[in-house]
């Protein structure tokens, strides 16, 4: 079936990271899967385990399958994503347990499309394919390179993924009638953060809580420069392109966000970016912020320049056994972190806008070519993955060790633990991740109180307490997406060669002189428009007029 025509879906778009795309061409030669569909109506666990349909493997495979599962790389230093205690431990508990090799398959985080589009041209793709961004997973999708799902065979070898989250997967896993997606639990709260030196902060003759404002905060990094203290940190946008939302005006007008937000294609032409980049130009040319943002493509980079101190802001995701603290304090040992506030972000008259989560983490779909026996394991690693104890065990490790259990059953990690069953440097999620976004507990008030166990590194608890403050603070700024009911074909035509010329016009504006950024910015939007924006623009707003979004 060809399936770049144009398809209603009924999907929400998610919040996540598009990265630059090498199409390849639709993959529709036969598979050896089979995925034809048992029963029309929607399964239980219970009808899906009394049909009988399905071969009992709880005795093992007959004959060894291979089960390959994908894992981002994140260039952990000393982490070996691939080979570790933990895979090693997954290999042991469950994939000898049904004559299962498991074997991982590294993505580049930075870079996790083009890995995907090399491994499908080679034919070496993992078992699972995922990302966080719905408009890939459709892109995914349009190539044929996934499966056709049936729920009543998740159902039968997974009861309990199925019964956590059949509800989100029939709301959102179908495409053009297909059954195509199915997801990661995504509960409503988040740790990505930006610290701030506090220290800094304080010898400006400033308060953390001072920065009410964006224009505050300019004032505050002009006073670090006069000081001699650093700048403010800085990183190449690419990847998640909702740079712009502290800029945009509120209350939202619906068809504006509809014609403007998209992760897949970054906006460069409406008022919101303008602004936004008016602001780094100014940043920029008064020597605010690091002069070589547009080299700092990865976390590891912006990271150096925050720990050797050049940098007093590092934006992230906080976690309990992060190193950016300790490593600081090793160059800096009278350094001190605060959350820098939402509002710091903000201009004077707008409010802290951010987009909404929708209820699921990973979308994930089987490899086309995925056999029988390795989908129906993949149904049965989420199965396993989803029993508590293991979960638990990966988001913790041994306890004594990795942990010590308080009062209320919450782990507490152990601080600066190296042995050899070490977390990675984000708590091992990218191998739990497959499941669940957040590691919960038995109610929300234990759950809240275990986000403080696993962000904060011990003693910077407080780190943890303001980010979930802010994070409730400005719920009511949160909001999602459109929710576009056909496929946007102009977003797929262009949108790779879009992100890379976005990068080069953007960057030409910030470092232009700022007597000279309305004619850079205006002739940048004119080539961005030139080179298929315009198209894309064009196309959403027929749609928008035709009232095909929500």
């Amino acid at each position: 079936m060809n399936k770049s025509k144009m398809f209603s879906i009924v999907m929400a778009l998610f919040v996540a990271i598009s990265v630059l795309s090498a199409c390849t061409g639709s993959n529709n030669s036969s598979s050896n899967s089979d995925n034809s569909s048992k029963n029309s109506n929607t399964p239980t666990a219970n009808s899906a385990n009394s049909s009988g349909d399905y071969q009992d493997y709880s005795g093992g495979f007959p004959e060894k399958v291979t089960l390959e599962i994908p894992v981002y790389e994140r260039a952990f230093e000393g982490w070996n994503v691939t080979d570790n205690y933990y895979t090693r431990w997954v290999q042991q508990e469950f994939g000898d347990k049904y004559n299962i090799d498991v074997k991982y398959v590294p993505i580049t985080r930075t870079s996790e499309v083009t890995d995907y589009e090399q491994l499908l041209a080679s034919h070496k793709a993992p078992d699972i394919i995922f990302h966080y961004d719905m408009p890939q997973a459709l892109a995914y999708y349009g190539e044929e390179v996934m499966q056709e799902l049936d729920y009543d065979e998740i159902a039968y070898y997974a009861p309990t993924y199925w019964k956590n989250m059949s509800s989100t997967i029939e709301k959102y896993g179908s495409v053009d009638g297909n059954k195509v997606f199915f997801f990661a639990n995504r509960p409503s709260a988040d740790n990505f953060t930006t610290l701030v030196r506090k220290d800094w902060v304080e010898q400006a003759g400033m308060k953390v809580e001072d920065l009410t404002s964006l224009e505050k905060f300019n004032e505050m990094l002009a006073k670090w420069k006069e000081a001699g203290l650093g700048v403010g940190g800085g990183n190449l946008l690419q990847n998640n392109y909702n740079f712009n939302y502290a800029f945009r005006d509120w209350p939202i007008d619906g068809k504006e966000r509809a014609l403007y937000s998209d992760l897949s294609v970054a906006d460069l032409t409406s008022p919101a970016t303008e602004r936004y980049l008016r602001n780094l130009n100014y940043q920029y040319n008064n020597g605010m912020i690091d002069k070589e943002f547009y080299l700092r493509n990865d976390e590891a980079k912006t990271k150096a320049e925050f720990v050797a101190g050049k940098t007093g802001t590092f934006a992230f995701y906080l976690t309990s056994n992060t190193d950016v603290i300790s490593a600081t304090l090793v160059n800096n040992p009278d350094a001190e972190f605060a959350v820098l506030p939402p509002a710091a972000s903000v201009p004077e008259g707008f409010q802290p806008q951010g987009r909404a989560y929708w209820p699921f983490g990973f979308i994930m779909g089987i490899n086309y070519e995925s056999s029988a026996e390795e989908r129906r394991a993949v149904w049965m690693y989420l199965e396993w993955m989803s029993q508590p104890d293991n979960l638990f065990f990966l988001q913790n490790g041994v306890e004594g060790q990795n942990y010590t259990l308080d009062s209320d059953g919450i782990a507490v990690k152990a601080a600066d633990f190296a042995g050899e069953s070490k977390l990675s440097n984000n708590n091992n999620k990218d191998y739990w991740g497959l499941v669940t976004e957040m590691a919960e507990y038995a109610s929300p008030e234990l759950t809240r109180k275990s986000y403080i166990r696993n962000w904060a590194p011990p003693g910077y608890e407080y780190l943890a307490e303001d980010m979930l403050k802010y994070y409730d603070e400005t719920a009511e700024y949160r909001t999602p997406d459109a929710l576009f009911t056909i496929v946007l074909e102009k977003v797929n035509e262009y949108k790779a060669d879009l992100n890379s010329l976005f990068q080069e016009l953007y960057v030409k504006c910030v470092l232009s002189p700022e007597g000279e950024f309305d004619a850079t910015y205006e002739a940048a939007k004119k080539t961005y428009l030139n080179a298929g924006y315009q198209e894309i623009l064009d196309e959403k707003q027929k749609a928008i007029d035709a009232g095909q979004y929500n």
